[in-house]
């Protein structure tokens, strides 16, 4: 008698995948149909402009390099019996933070003007008749400045022609992410999860109450004082009695290091900003050039465009007001 014993049957091949499908354009870009709303009176901004303030403050090299242009400028500027070095300086930094300056032409009893005023961009909303101008810094309160007032400098944009949007805009999230990485090592250290080990204790020579006080002693070591040295003194003991097994790998693992540099260059690369200028050292031998090569030029690529753009609130009042001299380096000895 014969039994037939049938055959497992083979695996079958099995496939999953990882996550659902992302598109390649996610929702964001319904907003750029939108434009800016309207709420009756004013038209919002496309993005928020509290936010994108805060943003400014989230990398060093972003905030480092708008105030680099900032004083580039102002160290060019001619002051104007109607506009002061600094008032333009404030003028110049909210039109490198957000794309967007105004000046408030303020006048005497008999229509003359007496100063150029800046004001600040992030409360400035334009009306629904893109000719009036409010200052909202809350709920229920505004200001509706006097038509004809307020010159309106902007930077273009491809969605909307209501407000301008800041030249680095496009890297905000590398800003973001410098901003991470940054709180993540020092949360990282506070937390004192570089000490972390498994202490592996065979030493049969050991007391109790030795134990209970090395255990106290490794407990300190979390949070403040965590590089404070430990000593032990045990009388007979082995050599492999007590060992430490390192499991904290962050610090070898992660890429803090890669990521602070390659956001840092996407932001140097969003302002136009060379490395140099911005007192940044180089990593390797041969370094980056002449400083006074890549001052001229950036002056020449850079600075003198912006100029020009800033200019154009002669236009509006009507005289000169915005000049610069010539960027110039002193001379070598």
């Amino acid at each position: 008698m014969t039994t037939d014993i049938a055959a497992a049957p083979a695996p079958g091949i099995e496939a999953f995948t990882f996550g659902d499908p992302m598109p390649v354009l996610d929702g964001r870009e319904l907003l750029d149909y939108l434009e800016c709303w309207l709420n009756g009176r004013w038209y919002e901004p496309p993005l928020s402009l509290d936010g994108l303030a805060k943003s400014t403050r989230a990398s060093v090299f972003l905030q480092s390099g708008l105030n680099f242009k900032r004083n580039m400028l102002e160290r060019t500027f001619i002051p104007h019996s109607l506009l002061s070095r600094q008032a333009f300086g404030q003028f110049a930094l909210d039109w490198l933070w957000c794309g967007n300056a105004y000046l408030e032409r303020r006048q005497n009893m008999l229509g003359q003007a007496l100063s150029l005023q800046p004001t600040l961009a992030k409360y400035m909303r334009r009306g629904a008749d893109l000719e009036t101008y409010y200052q909202v810094r809350g709920w229920q309160d505004e200001h509706e400045f006097a038509p004809g007032t307020i010159c309106h400098l902007r930077e273009a944009d491809i969605n909307q022609e209501v407000y301008g949007l800041p030249e680095w805009l496009s890297a905000l999230q590398s800003a973001l992410l410098n901003e991470s990485a940054t709180l993540f090592r020092r949360r990282y250290y506070q937390n004192g999860s570089h000490a972390g080990f498994i202490m592996y204790m065979t030493d049969a020579a050991q007391k109790e109450e030795d134990v209970d006080a090395l255990r106290t002693a490794l407990k300190s070591a979390k949070g403040p004082g965590n590089f404070r040295n430990l000593f032990m003194y045990a009388p007979g003991g082995k050599k492999d009695g007590i060992q430490l097994l390192p499991v904290s790998e962050v610090a070898a693992k992660d890429e803090f290091g890669s990521i602070k540099n390659i956001s840092r260059d996407d932001l140097l690369a969003a302002l136009r900003i060379p490395p140099q200028l911005m007192g940044i050292v180089p990593q390797n031998a041969g370094g980056f050039g002449s400083l006074r090569e890549a001052a001229e030029v950036w002056a020449v690529n850079e600075l003198e465009p912006i100029q020009a753009r800033l200019a154009q609130v002669n236009e509006w009042v009507g005289e000169e007001v915005v000049r610069f001299r010539e960027f110039a380096l002193p001379a070598k000895d």
